[in-house]
């Protein structure tokens, strides 16, 4: 049983938004994913989307890209982006994918799962900033990754391996932003990390990648990985 990732698919079935207004590599994006999708991922394996699944601005309005994602092989596990307007209670959206009988499919949200042995989960994060509302927002996003942390480690121990997923990168460049993202995850012994969020050549080139302070960081963003899943596990 393996685990996979791959972050901001922006799917557009039920809202005609197509992708290829930013660039050539995005036309046909959703069925390079599904070509990449069923070369890899079997039926027991868990795909953890980390933000901006769909263009839809209301849950009524997703019932085709989530038609699609139920499609696909494996156990399906969303996240929070800032473009997924549609996101509700966390009740909502699983009445809404119990009667559409989208089987496959949860969302992280202040929550946890156990997978093969393993704990996942996340918060959106915000983007650095410098402004009083930014280092607001932040605080409360760290806040939320704190609760999900503690949810796991409640419900299946602390001897597993936590990983954690984000969409805006757990990173700021303002010195005067605290950096407590990689802070709280060290005192929850995290070894794994991935975001999403980043787009186009010049945000991804400078995307922080790799072993800081003992976590492993992935940029998982579609259109960086050429539109394949990457294992994390």
């Amino acid at each position: 049983m393996s685990i996979y990732a791959i972050s901001d698919l922006h799917l557009s079935f039920g809202d005609n938004k197509p992708m290829d207004i930013f660039g050539a590599t995005w036309e046909n994006h959703a069925e390079k994913i599904r070509e990449n999708w069923n070369k890899k991922v079997k039926e027991n394996d868990l795909v953890l989307l980390p933000g901006d699944f769909s263009w839809a601005m209301y849950l009524k309005d997703t019932y085709n890209d989530f038609e699609y994602l139920n499609s696909l092989l494996g156990k399906k596990l969303l996240l929070k982006g800032n473009h997924d307007y549609w996101w509700t209670t966390l009740k909502k959206m699983r009445e809404y994918l119990k009667e559409n009988n989208f089987q496959n499919i949860d969302f992280i949200y202040n929550n946890s799962y156990e997978y093969n042995n393993k704990i996942i989960v996340g918060t959106r994060g915000w983007q650095d900033g410098k402004t009083q509302e930014d280092r607001r927002l932040i605080k409360r996003e760290i806040f939320r990754l704190g609760l999900s942390l503690q949810d796991g480690i409640k419900k299946y121990g602390d001897d597993k391996e936590i990983i954690v997923c984000m969409h805006y990168p757990p990173f700021n460049s303002y010195e005067e932003v605290d950096l407590s993202y990689i802070e709280i995850m060290k005192k929850y012994n995290v070894k794994t990390c991935i975001y999403g969020h980043l787009h186009g050549e010049t945000a991804q080139k400078e995307a922080r990648e790799g072993n800081i302070e003992g976590i492993q960081f992935r940029l998982v963003s579609c259109d960086y990985t050429d539109f394949d899943l990457i294992e994390v596990n």
